[in-house]
């Protein structure tokens, strides 16, 4: 088990800490991994959130062409391309 002794320090009108790199390494956290943190039993306790790779038919049904602008592609040329 690895373990630290750390100093919680103000950041902006939250508080935070930094995880040392053998208990993120521990703990499988990466760089923008998100995480669950919650309170057990006055406990603090953060969960790293597993994505969940999805299939090109999954993705196809979750695309909105309202929320995400339709067609993504420039209708005229706009650099050296031939077509």
């Amino acid at each position: 088990m690895t373990e630290a002794v750390l100093d919680i320090k103000q950041w902006g009108n939250s508080l935070g800490v930094r995880l040392p790199a053998a208990v993120a390494r521990e703990a499988h956290l990466h760089v923008d991994q998100r995480v669950r943190v919650s309170v057990e039993e006055g406990r603090v306790i953060i969960k790293p959130i597993i994505d969940v790779l999805l299939t090109l038919e999954q993705r196809l049904a979750r695309f909105d062409p309202t929320r995400h602008g339709g067609e993504v592609m420039a209708s005229k040329t706009i650099g050296a391309e031939r077509w």
